[in-house]
C-alpha cells in the first residue's frame, strides 16, 4: 500500500539519517542497548507527575525479575483496589529495559488512571526464547497472586506492550487462557510482532523500512530464536495459535510505515473473527517505534491518551 510519512515523522526520520544513526545489525547487543537507551532521552516527552514510582523484585524460577510500579496521582479505585496494566517493553527481545520505557509507563499510568507494572524480562542472546516468555508469564502471575498487597483489583488486570512487548502481551493472554492463568481483562498491543514467518506484504514494501528495517528484524530474530522451528511456535508467533477465541478485549495499534503493519492488522482481524472485542487504531503516516517519541511526534501523545481512554472504558464495564 502507498505510504506517506506525516511531516513530523518525515522530519524525525531525516534527522536520524543526517545524524548517522548506526543500524542495529552493525552493532553488538550491548552497543545496541546503550544506543537505544540514549535515544530515548532525545525523543521521550516530559513525564507527568506521579504519586509513586517503586522498584519491585519479582521471584521467578530462574531468579528475580526486576520490575517497576507506577501509581498515578489520580487513581481509579473501588474499595481501595485499582485496575492495573502489566507492561512489557519493546526492543526486539534484545534491547530495551525499565528505563527505556519509563516515560511511556508514566504516561500510561497517568492517562489511564491505573497502576502500571513494567517488567524487565531477560533479553537475548544471553537468554534466548522462551526466556522472555517465561518471565512475562511468571511476572503476570505474581502480580495477580499479590494483587491485594499491591492495591490491585485482580479482576481488572490487563497486559500490554509495544513491538516485542506487544508480542509478549499477546502470548501472556493466550497462556492465561490455556493454562488456567490469571484473569486478563484486556490486552494493549502496540504495533505487535505476531508472526516470525515475516511473509506479509508490509515486510516487502520499501516504504516500511523506516528505522525498523527488514534486516534489523532478522538481526533480532537470529538473536532471539534458537532455531527455525521456533518460528512456528505460538509462543514466538502468537498468530500461529490454533484459535484466538476466548481472549480478552484488545486494543491493537498499527503504523503505516512499519514492516509489522500487516501482521498486526491480521491479528486484529483474527481476534475479531474469533468473537473478541477489538479496537484497532491505524496511524498511517507514522513509523514503527513512534509511540515512545512524544517529544518529537505529537501523534505519540495522541495514541497514549487514546489508550488511556480505552483502558478507562474497559475497566468501567
Amino acid at each position: 500500500m502507498p505510504v506517506t510519512l506525516d511531516a513530523d515523522a518525515a522530519a524525525v526520520y531525516k534527522a536520524f539519517q543526517e545524524a548517522g544513526r548506526p543500524a542495529y545489525e552493525t552493532l553488538t547487543p550491548d552497543e545496541a542497548r546503550a544506543y537505544y537507551l540514549a535515544a530515548r532521552v532525545v525523543t521521550n516527552p516530559e513525564p507527568p507527575e506521579l504519586a509513586e514510582v517503586t522498584q519491585l523484585t519479582i521471584p521467578a524460577p530462574h531468579g528475580a525479575i526486576p520490575a517497576r510500579l507506577y501509581r498515578p496521582t489520580t487513581l481509579r479505585q473501588a474499595g481501595g483496589f485499582a485496575p492495573a496494566l502489566v507492561f512489557f517493553h519493546g526492543g526486539g527481545w534484545v534491547i530495551g529495559d525499565l528505563d527505556s520505557h519509563d516515560v511511556v509507563c508514566r504516561m500510561l499510568a497517568h492517562e489511564a488512571e491505573l497502576i502500571v507494572i513494567s517488567v524487565d524480562y531477560r533479553l537475548a542472546p544471553e537468554h534466548k526464547f522462551p526466556a522472555a516468555i517465561d518471565d512475562a508469564i511468571s511476572a503476570t502471575q505474581w502480580v495477580a497472586d499479590n494483587a491485594a498487597a499491591l492495591g490491585i483489583d485482580p479482576t481488572q488486570l490487563c497486559v500490554g506492550g509495544d513491538s516485542a512487548g506487544g508480542n509478549l502481551a499477546a502470548v501472556v493472554a493466550l497462556s492465561a487462557r490455556d493454562a488456567d492463568g490469571p484473569t486478563i481483562a484486556g490486552q494493549v498491543l502496540i504495533y505487535p510482532a505476531t508472526d516470525f514467518a515475516m511473509s506479509h506484504p508490509s515486510h516487502r514494501e520499501p516504504e516500511t523500512s523506516v528505522l525498523l528495517t527488514h534486516s534489523v528484524i532478522r538481526w533480532f530474530r537470529d538473536h532471539y530464536l534458537t532455531s527455525a522451528a521456533d518460528e512456528h511456535d505460538w509462543r514466538a508467533s502468537p498468530a500461529r495459535a490454533e484459535t484466538l477465541a476466548g481472549l480478552p478485549p484488545a486494543y491493537v495499534l498499527t503504523a503505516g510505515a512499519d514492516p509489522l503493519r500487516d501482521e498486526g492488522n491480521d491479528y486484529a482481524q483474527r481476534l475479531r473473527d474469533a468473537g473478541v472485542p477489538v479496537t484497532d487504531r491505524f496511524f498511517p503516516g507514522q513509523f514503527h517505534g513512534f509511540f515512545t517519541m512524544g517529544k518529537l511526534l505529537p501523534q505519540a501523545n495522541v495514541a497514549a491518551a487514546e489508550i488511556g481512554v480505552w483502558l478507562r472504558a474497559l475497566n468501567a464495564e
